[in-house]
């Protein structure tokens, strides 16, 4: 007996879904498009459980008669490939004829179908691949697929699917991947009897890209356009000051079809330079034309990826439109205009800088005190409640304020440190920092300049600041919830399907850190407090990028560490910046409040917050020890 035999059709339909069926995102793409074959004007997509129990897809295109209808589910048939030649200039989205019969066979299936010449719409049935009956049945112009227990015979695919969120997540991120594609088309997603999502059709590309991604990106989206011999690349760019943390909001489209591709992003990323910070992805949407001999789509069973005949003109072009865009805008930037003025006014500023409002908060008037003359014996005098107190104070010529010993009430600056454990005043002589030292000055407006008696310390002022935030934050959130600072007029956030659905689990959470969100209806979420310490920075792109981190790596560490990974991210944007200028009183503050820290050594990230050389090593750079 040979041991080589050819695979039973319902086996080989079977291999033949796992390439092409992954999950019910999958199966929602490749019936959608189908429909759009069809040259549908409407399509609307039901679900249930997520994908589990019904996939029902019904679109109002031109159908099929009984003929056609039975063929459709056998492999490799298909409408759209007729010769060799057609392989290699495929104009439309689905061409390999295995989506029906690869779905039919891990499901419950069901297609109801009519084209205009015939009177009655065909059914047919097919349960695991076999057909059950075929029917006639009343039913207008068009298609309706059901696809029932997705996987029912196939427990090791079923068993790998994700909760319900999850998957209905991939389902919204596949269609408005396609809908975005498809302004032309009326869309609607319905989960559970829910109506998610509805895109009614439009003759402005825009106006579909501004109902995805909500109205408020429309006023910072750059169109950009560039046409060549055979390339033209249209779409709409976001500006460098509006970007996400992952790449999840690049659509790219090649003649209709959406695409991932490293190499277009990278030349998307190419037209940005200079002009996007480093870990940080713009918004885009970008449809390329070219012709369709120089383009192959059958390279996966799934179509998720093509190969371009002349891939470099592709890049190129589209590296140069989003160049073209951004510096044509920067060239029409007003010039500054000179006013003379008869009398000349002088307006000193207000310092509304995160650090000078951390170490003014809560504080009584006090006298300024020299910057020299902190790190000599003093005598500290000021006026707390109408109480006069005269503190007399031995001091290091290297001493921090923090280390000083105060007879009676404390000092303005201490305000802070009431929640700090009492051992942790005192020197914290674990974390590698070596304290006493005193600040020299500021290095680039970045970092903190200190010298000890032994050593020469530079310490990034972010990162300290961050760790100083970060546990601030955290303190006050495992003690009685963070206080909060109410908004006068809540902030309305839009959100996707998944990512609405990541905001929900992390309500409670976020409430003790002091930030109070709620469900505003649909997608959309309302910021009604925020922690104070927080109380000056925008909110709106903290927890857009807390759900975008969150969406990318999801909650595998749990919700604690995830919570943890927000209140990093709080820490983040609260805290001072590179490149900004600070006065003696906030240095002395930052260095005073690390040294309180559990981890004054790194911040929440895990950079390092200092480094330093030692006096000997400097020595020998000058030569001064041989």
């Amino acid at each position: 007996m040979s041991r080589i035999q050819i695979l039973p059709d319902i086996l080989s339909n079977k291999i033949a879904a796992g390439e092409v069926v992954e999950r019910p995102s999958s199966v929602v793409k490749e019936l959608l498009e189908n429909s759009i074959d069809a040259n549908s004007s409407r399509i609307i997509i039901d679900i249930e459980n997520g994908g589990r129990s019904l996939i029902r897809i019904s679109d109002n295109g031109s159908g099929m008669n009984r003929d056609d209808a039975l063929l459709s589910i056998e492999r490799y048939a298909t409408s759209k490939i007729h010769t060799d030649s057609d392989l290699y200039s495929i104009k439309t989205l689905g061409f390999r004829g295995e989506a029906l019969p690869s779905i039919a066979s891990v499901s419950h299936f069901s297609l109801i179908t009519r084209d205009e010449s015939s009177e009655t719409a065909t059914q047919i049935l097919i349960d695991g691949g076999k057909i059950r009956s075929v029917t006639e049945v009343g039913a207008p112009v068009g298609t309706m697929i059901d696809v029932k227990n997705l996987f029912y015979n196939t427990p090791a695919r079923r068993k790998f699917l994700k909760s319900t969120n999850s998957e209905m997540g991939h389902i919204a991120d596949t269609l408005s991947g396609i809908a975005l594609g498809r302004p032309e088309i009326g869309f609607q997603l319905v989960h559970n009897g829910k109506i998610v999502k509805k895109w009614p059709l439009s003759t402005n590309p825009l106006d579909r890209v501004s109902s995805v991604f909500g109205q408020d990106i429309r006023k910072d989206l750059q169109k950009i356009e560039l046409e060549t011999e055979n390339v033209s690349v249209f779409g709409w760019i976001s500006s460098p000051l509006i970007t996400q943390s992952t790449s999840q909001k690049i659509y790219l489209y090649v003649n209709g079809r959406f695409i991932r591709d490293r190499g277009l992003q990278h030349a998307l990323f190419e037209g940005y330079r200079g002009r996007l910070m480093k870990g940080r992805f713009p918004i885009a949407v970008l449809f390329i034309k070219v012709p369709f001999e120089q383009l192959d789509v059958n390279v996966h069973p799934a179509k998720h990826e093509i190969r371009f005949a002349g891939y470099r003109t592709v890049y190129e072009t589209l590296k140069a439109a989003v160049f073209n865009a951004w510096n044509t805008i920067d060239h029409k930037k007003p010039q500054p205009v000179s006013i003379e003025m008869s009398t000349p006014i002088h307006i000193s500023p207000i310092d509304r800088s995160p650090a000078a409002l951390l170490f003014t908060q809560n504080r009584h008037e006090e006298k300024e005190i020299p910057f020299q003359a902190s790190f000599q014996k003093t005598n500290f005098q000021y006026d707390e409640l109408s109480e006069k107190k005269i503190i007399s104070e031995k001091r290091s010529p290297y001493s921090s304020s923090i280390h000083s010993t105060f007879q009676g009430k404390k000092r303005p600056e201490q305000a802070l440190y009431d929640d700090y454990p009492t051992a942790q005043k005192d020197l914290n002589l674990s974390t590698g920092i070596q304290i006493p030292f005193r600040v020299i000055g500021q290095f680039h407006n970045t970092y903190i300049v200190c010298e000890s008696e032994n050593e020469f310390i530079l310490l990034d002022q972010h990162a300290a600041h961050e760790r100083i935030l970060f546990e601030q934050l955290k303190r006050k959130a495992d003690k009685s919830g963070s206080p909060a600072q109410k908004l006068l007029i809540p902030e309305i956030i839009d959100f996707g399907y998944s990512e609405s659905a990541i905001l929900e689990k992390l309500l409670p959470g976020l409430l003790d850190f002091g930030l109070e969100i709620e469900p505003f209806g649909g997608n959309a979420f309302a910021v009604k407090a925020v922690p104070s310490l927080l109380s000056d920075r925008e909110i709106k792109p903290l927890i857009v990028e807390m759900v975008e981190k969150i969406s990318d790596i999801g909650f595998a560490g749990g919700i604690e560490k995830t919570l943890d990974d927000c209140l990093i991210l709080m820490a983040c944007h609260g805290s001072i910046r590179a490149n900004q200028a600070l006065s003696e009183k906030e240095m002395m503050g930052i260095i005073d409040q690390l040294a309180l820290c559990e981890n004054p050594s790194h911040c929440p990230h895990g950079r390092p917050i200092r480094i330093s050389w030692p006096v000997s090593e400097l020595e020998k750079k000058f030569k001064r020890i041989l």
